[in-house]
């Protein structure tokens, strides 16, 4: 296909912009042949039309697809060209965040200019071991590509790190080294990689600087040396430097500062050992103050002096050459300030006593005078004399410079030189890699002679690279057999020429240096001359006579001659340097001494090299005097030839630095200055060449992969090289596109991008007639689906209103039928209710109007009676009326005043102070107010007395006045009678009349003052009841608010409580961790003192004699020192000498682990004594009843031990006395002398029977002491009762008895006397108990004291803190005592524990005294002529007991049987697993059974050593370690289980307690085997990670689980391999089966449940962090298809563990990660919404995670789109609130804390059978 037929409508170009360099365009229409014209439309809606060049009639540039936008490797883009390049490094940098891209063998790093969290350790782990393409650029992966081919290639290798100043070369080149010295490390403890990384900081202070491109800018180029030994470990380094730029220390221009190491010195004025250099602040020396802006931004310098001075004291350069290094810097510092003044115009001097000059002669131990002198003057020699001439002020400020600059190189030299000697190894150096950092192309408006320097050595770096390019492009060709054309490069030979060739710039230069006369533009003239018409590269500007222009491979660059030959000269005066030389100073003296044979400060000296060293060539003595007077510029182009020869020798990695803008804005890119750079760097010409050849390259399988869609089934053919040739052919006509090698088919430039266009083009039509379809087919459904449920609601709505209809005439019929009855009912019921309601209302009115007239009538009788009585009533009761009247006035007055009282009262109760007071004693006050309402009652009811008495009174008044009026009646009847009695009748019923109506009147008035009293104290109650009730509110109030404060202190306390449980739980987690951390430190230590012994003694050719090799266990465990000294004792001498080469070795590791543990230790006993202390306290503090019962229980224990001990001493005594009575008997025996009868005899036979009836007296107290007397009690009872005559013998034997009871009577008061001594040491006892009771009881006096004041602390506190004070104080209390019951309770278990073993220990001395007192009792009938010898008892035939019974000799047997030559796979398949482990324990327990603690160390020892040492040769082999593991953990668990306490008895069966351990307490052992199964633990996850490492990238995310999800992109020269399955790669089913080989080992093995919970636990965790971490460092796994991949290969790891009902081992949650990866994948990325719920979703992943997975998203397909910048800003902004780690990756190496859960075993110990198989046939069953 031409290529003019892809420039079709829609097509998108590039077109030059000035602005932008280059700007996109799509084209409107067709463009033809013969066209002038393209009519473009650009990205921001304008129209163009872009001209075509008349001449070449080149079209513009085509776009790549948006899919290869953002590649890693530029190579890999189908159009390579410059526009492309500078987009996709524009749309990784900015959108992506990527500042690293490859472009073929070339790294581009741009710099951000911002620190970026992707250096750290985890990174380098990541990098370490992959190869280049495999993850996304880094600089570590062109560092580990070198240390890599180092290794495989054994050829030394170089990285070449070139750039702009502030591009990031320095720090590309720290990263580099330090990459190498965190993957190799050194080979001894030296520490030489720190040593290499702390050159780092010395060579910036003093060769770095601030400029105004960069604030760290290196003024000086460097190649490091990095060495290695056979086993590529760091042994040394060396350091060469270039071109120093000496002219900066005593000039800068603006914005600009001299180097680093001035500010820090005049930054730490403050440190007293630099009072004495009388330095001041920067801007007080004319050398620092020239740039005028001495401080860089987040940079202090005095904390950088800091670290530069631990860099020297790292590298050995001592406190005392620190002081002088600072001096001399000090010293130029003040010779910058030295003042020249005019003389005359011929002639200058220094003032006397010019304080800078003082200080500098002082500094540097020179004299004043002469100082000054030769500072204003200059030596002339001639052939006969020589002249002292004065120099004029400028030469003089010239010369002071010079030797400024000067001194400064030769300091600056001297520093290198030292820094190479400290990184000097003596060891044999095998290889190298060398780290060049060296100034790339520069061009300014004035350019000098350092710019030349600089664009000269980048001309002979960009030769070097152009070679090696070709170079491997012809390899790459010639490998796969395709056919080689040679590809024109451009070449800048020409150009280097010009420069170092005879009569070249260089030459030129030289020349006119020597001449006597030469002068810079005499120089120019010549080059003029010499070059000008013979070379094109060489110009002359049009309007000057002094600069000249150079064609460089980057650009033009124009030189101005100005300063060439003083620069080249580097003259400084020879008499001053003879001042300095002859100083005082030791440091100064030794910078100068080498004057007449150093080349130069700053390079190495000429000459060839035979072979490649790190060490620094030594200059010729012969050519001294020749190397005296080289220039500078002859200098530098030796040894730049040097540094080609040594870069040709090694295989070179590029690195090309980039600066993104001049203002160091972070992420800010400017495409003229990235576009410039690229020019200079060669990164345009790698493209070049590329683009010339075939640079798009794919394997067969990835093109059948991609480009599966363009083929037809029949063009499908087995064999898929065949299948891409044929459809390539029809696809692709021209052949020249595309060349066929043997593992892969190569593409012109634009050839990829044409496949893509038809692949979406086909995948476009795919998905167009998909859509066609399925919108047909929905359609039709939709109209199928709407017409039959139009008919359906037709049908239902029509029989609707059918029912309706017939409904609503029915309820109309008989609607108007009801309506006719119901009115005619209404009807006659309103007749009937008007009736009834007539005559009902005539009836009752009718009788209302009688009842009125009568009660009328009644009424007015009645009150006429009234009158005439009431009258006389009330005129008899005005006295008692006024009287009243003045008694309530008294009461009225005295209310009055009450309520006065009373209002003060309430105002005082509403006052702050008594509401204080009220909430003081609030009970009381209710009590008091209680009290005052119940006086209150009782006046009341005084009151209610006292009217009730008025009342009493009224009616009895009345009844007085009835009984009157009944008189008065009788006096009118006999008025009646008597005429003349009327009138004064009348007068007194008048009078009466009135008396009643002022009666009235005063009742109506008292019962008015009786209701008003009522109401005044009802309202007073009631108020009092108000008050109350408000009163008992507040205190109610007050207890809820109490009740609260508790429960919310409660609540605080329990969540306190959780908090600090949850801390102590991550404590023990991180404790644990650290403990196991360090037994894997200890093991490695070990280890290596292992091989370091064994290579000793591979050396010792000859060993010394009484040598002899031993295992090491006295330093596997601190604890096992403690029972295992007796042990090491007898080897300490043969250990003597492996013990000195250990320390020599890892003294100091091992003495920091020695010291960690020493303090733990002490930790431990501290909290031990302090455990002890309090439950000592708390023994005597509570429970004193059980105390005392304890004590007197101890006590009564300890005295009959102590009873029975001394019975069997006194028994043993007597014993002896008996048997010594017995020869003196029979030894004086003589006839006669003890017949019966005799005197002898009967004193004899006394002493029996009082000692007869003794004993009878003591026979009650020997039961009570021994039971074990019972028989001899029984043999004399029976001696009692023998009546028959005896013999001579038997009197003898009688006379024994007798003796043997005396002796026993004897006894018996002996033990009287012990039990006397017993009971005064027991009261002696009791005494001081009670002393300490008595001390107890003053100890809780002063509690008693403590708490009251307590108490009246809080009473003063408001009510609120007083209320959370008391609360406070009772959690308090009640921890303590919850603390001390449970210490209690486990001191409780604890002697409980002990007295058991103390009576199982006493029952077995019983049973064996027992058998020795039937043994050595005999019968009283034996005669003397039978032999005295014990009975033989027959031991009747037990049951086998559980213990294998071995001799010591055979131990080593056992061990190697058992241990060393055993098959972990015999024993797994065909016996009981953990048999080794419980034939172990039955040993231990025989051992245990004869109390032969010798015997128990040994075996226990030998055991963990064998263990050690099977596992140090078998620690690769899975199967091995998680048997031994398992066979360890079964030991441990055993002896738990039979180590008798009660913790670990509880699952025993009678059986398995009888078989108990009786005499050891392994304790400290079952410590000693925690840590080794530990060590075994992490050794398995070690093996099981290096086992699974090779095929979890692999099978989690490169394979196709889902066939035909994922497409294959397009890649670069740097591609991996196929992502589809071939032969040798892994995939899940991989994984799954060797977890299912893991699994099923383990579980062969025995192995805990639990345990192996935790190791699948750590398999899920390797294997979701390595995916991860891969995941986020490569960006063409971030993809929506990927996402699927990882789901479905996530949920197949979630099946196998339902399967294996693993799911609540806390395996799944290691993925939790790894899921919400594949997740954020696959969700939709736009919307605020989809933010949130990302936010929400993602809480496993750490922000940078989050923000790095969506910067890597990269889409597959054409139909996917990446994620917006505005996206990732608005996910960073709702994260910001998190508080997480900063760490990208995950630790692949951090290893969960194990545990051994304590797991019983239902085996019976005596049912197990020794297999032949073992060989173990020296071992007894017991």
């Amino acid at each position: 296909m031409a290529a003019s037929e892809l420039y079709t409508k829609y097509a998108r170009v590039w077109i030059p912009d000035v602005e932008e360099v280059w700007k996109s365009a799509e084209l409107t229409k067709d463009y033809k042949q013969g066209d002038t014209v393209l009519h473009l439309h650009l990205e921001d809606g304008t129209e163009l039309e872009h001209k075509l060049d008349p001449k070449t009639k080149n079209l513009p540039h085509l776009r790549n697809p948006d899919i290869l936008v953002g590649e890693n490797d530029l190579t890999a883009l189908s159009y390579l060209h410059e526009p492309a390049v500078l987009h996709n490094l524009k749309v990784r940098f900015i959108d992506s965040k990527l500042i690293y891209t490859y472009c073929g063998i070339v790294l581009v790093a741009i710099n951000p200019y911002e620190n970026l969290p992707i250096y750290g350790t985890d990174i380098i782990n990541a990098y370490s071991g992959q190869n280049m393409g495999d993850m996304d650029p880094h600089i570590f992966a062109v560092a580990e590509e070198a240390y890599k081919q180092m290794a495989r290639d054994e050829r030394n290798q170089s990285i070449i790190v070139s750039g702009e100043s502030g591009a990031g070369k320095t720090v590309s080149a720290k990263y580099a080294m330090r990459y190498f010295a965190t993957v190799s490390g050194s080979a001894s403890e030296a520490n030489v990689e720190e040593k290499v990384l702390a050159s780092n900081p010395i060579m910036e202070s003093i060769g770095n600087a601030k400029t105004t491109r960069n604030d760290n800018s290196s003024r000086f180029g460097k190649y490091i040396e990095i060495g290695f030994d056979k086993k590529y470990h760091i042994i040394g380094a060396n350091m060469r430097t270039y071109l120093l730029e000496k002219s900066r220390v005593v000039f800068q221009a603006d914005e600009e500062r001299n180097y680093h190491i001035f500010y820090q010195l005049c930054g730490s004025t403050h440190l007293p050992e630099f009072k004495d250099l009388k330095l001041g602040p920067a801007d007080s020396f004319h050398y620092t103050k020239q740039g005028r802006n001495p401080v860089i931004d987040g940079v202090d310098d005095a904390k950088e002096m800091f670290t530069t001075r631990n860099a020297f004291s790292l590298l050995g350069i001592n406190e005392s050459y620190q002081i002088g290094i600072f001096q001399v810097l000090a010293a130029i510092l003040h010779l910058g300030n030295v003042e020249v003044k005019d003389r005359d115009s011929d002639s200058s001097n220094i003032p006397p006593n010019n304080s800078h000059l003082t200080i500098f002669c002082d500094l540097m131990g020179v004299t004043y005078k002469d100082m000054s002198h030769w500072l204003c003057h200059k030596k002339l020699k001639t052939a006969t004399e020589t002249y002292i001439k004065p120099i004029p002020k400028l030469q003089a400020v010239n010369a002071r410079d010079a030797l400024s600059k000067h001194i400064y190189a030769k300091l600056f030299s001297w520093i290198v030189d030292h820094v190479n000697e400290a990184l000097h190894s003596t060891v044999k150096q095998h290889s190298f890699i060398g780290v060049l950092d060296i100034y790339g192309f520069e061009t300014f408006e004035i350019n000098s002679f350092e710019q030349f320097c600089i664009n000269y050595a980048n001309e002979k770096l960009q030769q070097q690279f152009n070679m090696h390019v070709f170079k491997l492009e012809q390899e790459e060709y010639m490998k796969e057999q395709i056919p080689w054309t040679l590809i024109d490069f451009y070449d800048n030979q020409p150009c280097i020429n010009l420069i170092e060739a005879k009569l070249g710039v260089l030459d030129l230069l030289d020349e006119e240096c020597r001449m006597p006369k030469g002068s810079d533009d005499t120089w120019a003239q010549k080059l003029y001359n010499t070059h000008l018409k013979k070379c094109v590269l060489f110009e002359k500007p049009r309007m000057s006579n002094k600069a000249f222009i150079i064609q460089h491979f980057a650009d033009k660059v124009e030189y101005q001659c100005e300063g060439f030959l003083e620069k080249n000269k580097d003259t400084v005066n020879e008499e001053q340097i003879n001042v300095l030389k002859a100083s005082k100073f030791d440091l100064l003296v030794e910078l100068f001494q080498g004057e007449g044979k150093v080349t130069s400060p700053t390079g190495p000296p000429p000459g060839g090299r035979t072979r490649l060293s790190i060490k620094p060539d030594k200059a010729r003595p012969s050519q001294s005097s020749k190397e005296h007077k080289m220039t500078v510029g002859l200098q530098f182009r030796n040894s730049l030839q040097l540094l080609m020869e040594t870069l040709n020798a090694t295989t070179p990695h590029y690195v090309r630095c980039i600066k993104p803008n001049d203002y160091k804005f972070p992420f800010t890119f400017d495409p003229k200055r990235a576009v410039q750079q690229l020019r200079a760097c060669g990164v345009l010409e790698t493209i070049r060449i590329s683009a010339a050849g075939f640079p798009s390259r794919w394997t067969y399988q990835e093109f059948f992969s991609r480009y599966r869609v363009l083929m037809k089934q029949k063009d499908v053919l087995t064999d898929k090289k065949l299948t891409c040739k044929n459809v390539l052919e029809k696809l692709v006509q021209d052949p020249d596109k595309y060349q066929f090698g043997k593992t892969k088919i190569f593409f012109r430039a634009g050839q990829v991008a044409y496949l893509e266009k038809l692949r979406a083009d086909k995948l476009r039509a795919a998905c167009i007639r998909i859509q066609k379809t399925i919108r047909c087919w929905l359609a039709r459904k939709k109209y199928l689906r709407m017409k039959s449920a139009a008919i359906s609601i037709q049908r239902y709505v029509r029989g609707y209103q059918a029912r309706c209809l017939a409904k609503f005439l029915r309820r109309t019929r008989a609607a108007i039928i009801i309506q006719k009855y119901q009115r005619m009912y209404v009807e006659r019921k309103r007749y009937k209710r008007q009736q009834a309601a007539a005559l009902a209302i005539q009836c009752i009115l009718r009788a209302y109007m009688a009842r009125q007239q009568y009660q009328a009538l009644l009424r007015e009788h009645k009150a006429i009676i009234i009158q005439k009585w009431v009258r006389g009533w009330l005129a008899r009761q005005w006295y008692k009326r006024s009287l009243a009247a003045i008694v309530y006035l008294q009461c009225c007055v005295r209310r009055m005043r009450a309520k006065r009282e009373l209002k003060k009262l309430k105002i005082e109760a509403r006052s702050v102070e008594h509401f204080k007071k009220l909430n003081i004693g609030m009970e009381n006050k209710i009590m008091q107010l209680q009290r005052k309402i119940d006086e209150q009652n009782k006046e009341n009811r005084a009151m209610s007395e006292r009217l009730s008495n008025l009342e009493i009174s009224h009616t009895a008044e009345s009844e007085r006045l009835r009984g009157e009026l009944n008189r008065l009646r009788g006096a009118e009847e006999e008025a009646r009678n008597n005429a003349n009695r009327i009138t004064t009748l009348l007068e007194e019923l008048a009078r009466l009349r009135k008396e009643l109506e002022a009666t009235r009147t005063e009742k109506k008035t008292i019962e008015d003052w009786a209701d008003t009293y009522r109401h005044e104290m009802e309202a007073m109650v009631s108020e009092l009841k108000d008050q109350n009730n408000l009163l008992k509110n507040e205190k109610n109030d007050l207890n809820r608010m109490i009740q609260e404060q508790g429960q919310l202190m409660a609540e605080k306390m329990q969540k306190a409580l959780e908090e600090e449980t949850k801390q102590l739980e991550n404590d023990l987690n991180e404790e644990r961790s650290r403990y196991q951390n360090l037994l894997t430190e200890h093991l490695r230590l070990e280890e290596r003192y292992e091989d370091l012994k064994e290579e000793v003694s591979l050396t010792v050719t000859v060993p010394k004699p009484g040598h002899r090799r031993t295992d090491s266990t006295h330093s596997s465990n601190e604890s096992e020192c403690t029972y295992n000294s007796e042990f090491a004792e007898s080897e300490e001498s043969s250990r003597g000498r492996e013990d000195v080469t250990k320390a020599a070795l890892d003294m100091s590791l091992f003495l920091k682990l020695q010291k960690r543990v020493t303090e733990l230790e002490q930790e431990k006993q501290s909290l031990q004594n302090e455990l002890d202390r309090k439950e000592e306290q708390f023994q005597r503090a509570r429970a004193r009843d059980d105390e005392d019962h304890k004590k007197a229980r101890g006590a009564e224990l300890e005295y009959e031990s102590l009873k029975r001990q001394e019975l069997e001493s006194e028994n043993k005594k007597l014993k002896h006395d008996l048997n010594q009575m017995r020869q003196s008997l029979t030894g004086n025996a003589g006839a006669g002398m003890a017949a019966p009868g005799s005197p002898a005899y009967k004193v004899l036979l006394d002493q029996l029977n009082s000692s007869n009836e003794e004993l009878e007296v003591r026979k009650e107290e020997v039961l009570i002491l021994r039971s074990q007397l019972v028989s001899q009690k029984e043999a004399m009872q029976h001696k009692e009762t023998m009546t028959e005559p005896i013999t001579y013998a038997e009197d003898l034997k009688n006379l024994n008895d007798a003796g043997e009871v005396t002796q026993a009577y004897m006894g018996l008061k002996e033990t009287n006397r012990l039990l006397e001594s017993q009971l005064q040491s027991q009261k002696k006892t009791y005494d001081n108990e009670v002393e300490a009771l008595r001390g107890e009881l003053q100890s809780m006096k002063e509690e008693n004291n403590r708490q009251q004041q307590l108490l009246a602390q809080n009473l003063q506190l408001p009510p609120e803190a007083r209320i959370e004070a008391s609360l406070q104080h009772e959690i308090t209390r009640l921890t303590n005592e919850n603390l001390d019951l449970m210490e209690q309770l486990e001191k409780q278990d604890k002697t409980v524990r002990k007295l058991k073993k103390q009576l199982k220990v006493f029952a077995k001395k019983i049973g064996e005294l027992e058998v020795g007192g039937q043994v050595e009792n005999v019968s009283p009938g034996q005669t003397v002529d039978e032999p005295i010898r014990p009975v033989n008892i027959p031991r009747k035939e037990k049951d086998f007991q559980g213990m294998l019974e071995y001799k010591r000799e055979d131990e080593l047997k056992l061990v190697k049987n058992l241990i060393l030559e055993l098959k972990p796979r015999g024993v797994a398949v065909n016996l009981i697993p953990g048999l080794p482990a419980y034939i172990l324990f039955m040993c231990l327990r025989h051992a245990d059974y004869l109390n032969d603690d010798q015997k128990v160390r040994t075996l226990l020892t030998s055991t963990i050593n064998s263990i050690k040492k099977i596992l140090k040769k078998k620690g690769d082999d899975f199967e091995t370690v998680s048997f031994w593991l398992s066979n360890t953990c079964r030991f441990l668990h055993c002896l738990k289980q039979y180590s008798g306490e009660e913790a670990f008895m509880k699952h025993n069966t009678q059986k398995q307690n009888d078989h108990c351990l009786t005499n050891f307490d392994l304790a400290e052992y079952r410590q000693v085997l925690s840590d080794l199964a530990i060590q075994i633990y992490q050794q398995l996850i070690k093996c099981m990670e290096n086992i699974l490492q090779p095929m979890i990238v692999s099978g989690m995310l490169e394979h196709e689980t889902i066939q035909g999800v994922s497409g294959v992109k397009p890649t670069g020269l740097r591609k991996r391999t196929s992502s589809i399955a071939d032969e040798g790669t892994y995939t899940l089913d991989s994984i799954l089966r060797q977890l299912n080989s893991f699994h099923s080992t383990m579980c062969q093995h025995g192995t805990d449940p639990e345990l192996i919970k935790q190791v699948v636990k750590q398999q899920f965790y390797i294997i979701g962090a390595v995916t991860l971490n891969n995941l986020l460092l490569r960006k063409d796994m971030c993809s929506w298809s990927k996402g699927m991949q990882i789901r479905y290969n996530v949920s197949q790891l979630e099946e196998w563990l339902r399967d294996k009902n693993l799911m609540t081992c806390g395996a799944k949650e290691t993925l939790e990660p790894l899921i919400q990866a594949a997740q954020l994948l696959q969700v939709k990325k736009k919307t605020d919404e989809d933010a949130e719920a990302i936010c929400s979703m993602c809480n496993a992943l750490t922000t940078a995670q989050i923000v790095k997975v969506l910067n890597l998203y990269t889409p597959v397909n054409e139909f996917e789109e990446r994620v917006s910048i505005t996206f990732i800003r608005t996910i960073q902004t709702r994260l910001r609130d998190r508080k997480e780690s900063p760490q990208l990756l995950m630790d692949t190496k951090m290893i969960y804390p194990v545990t051994f859960p304590f797991n019983p075993s239902t085996v019976a110990l005596e049912t197990i059978q020794l297999p032949s198989s073992l060989n173990l046939s020296f071992l007894t069953r017991v």
